[in-house]
């Protein structure tokens, strides 16, 4: 059972979306076809001009007041995420209103940790591989800061890809072993569609970025909804950002008290 519960928190922390509030910050409209910038026939240079449209940033904080379906069990609660670029990612899941904190983790590229509180006090401690049980063996902790901030996953943004324009916008889809990938992007050059899907392992991750707001000199989606399935697992989620702070200060307090099990 403990274990159980472990897996659904991390099941939803590899979906990496959640619901809030409407941000303060501006919203960018993207301008119609019509006016969008006008493109090259070479692909390297269009597939530069997309990669250069990626947010910058050092440091990142986030919040924001979430929904989390996991299998039809709806959770309302507020989750807090810090990231260090390349390095770490950190976040906090609290209950009633913020007021108790649920459960804690870190990823690295390397390992993760994940601190349950409630119902059971566990702490699972395992190398970065372990999330492959629940996502596509190629994920890796740069796909992961991908799919938080929209910007473009790397391996994806080679002229191996292909890429074409549908409607006046840009279309990148390719294979990478089994998993077959697709990128819609806007008339910003924003990805505002990202689909992963392993028809061999069941797994299959839909990302829909929305609202980008001026962040670090670069655009930031104020609003993100997935649909993961990962064998019989199925997570819905949506977030509307009420807090983005680019290269700020962040701290990743993680202690593991005395009386919690240790799961490796």
């Amino acid at each position: 059972m403990k274990r159980n519960i472990l897996n659904s928190v991390l099941i939803a922390v590899c979906a990496l979306a959640f619901v809030g509030c409407r941000p303060k910050k501006e919203i960018v409209k993207a301008p119609p076809v019509t006016d969008a910038a006008p493109v090259t026939d070479k692909k390297a240079e269009n597939i530069n001009a997309l990669s250069a449209k990626d947010l910058p940033y050092n440091t990142l904080s986030l919040k924001g007041k979430t929904d989390l379906d996991i299998d039809g069990d709806v959770k309302n609660v507020t989750l807090n995420i810090r990231i260090k670029k390349d390095e770490k990612i950190w976040f906090n899941i609290m209950a009633i209103g913020g007021a108790i904190e649920v459960a804690r983790g870190i990823i690295t590229p390397d390992s993760l940790l994940l601190m349950t509180r409630m119902p059971n006090k566990t702490v699972l401690r395992k190398p970065f591989s372990y999330i492959h049980g629940y996502t596509n063996k190629q994920v890796n902790f740069g796909w992961l800061q991908s799919i938080l901030t929209g910007n473009t996953i790397k391996e994806f943004m080679t002229e191996k890809s292909n890429l074409n324009q549908e409607n006046g916008v840009w279309v990148l889809n390719g294979t990478a072993q089994s998993l077959a990938y697709r990128t819609l992007f806007n008339t910003l050059l924003k990805s505002t569609e990202l689909t992963l899907n392993d028809a061999e392992a069941a797994q299959g991750l839909k990302v829909e970025y929305d609202k980008y707001t001026p962040v670090n000199n670069g655009l930031f989606p104020s609003v993100m909804k997935i649909t993961s399935a990962v064998g019989n697992k199925k997570i819905g989620v949506a977030v509307e950002f009420v807090k983005i702070d680019a290269n700020v200060a962040v701290e990743f307090p993680f202690s593991v008290p005395k009386n919690y099990e240790v799961i490796n």
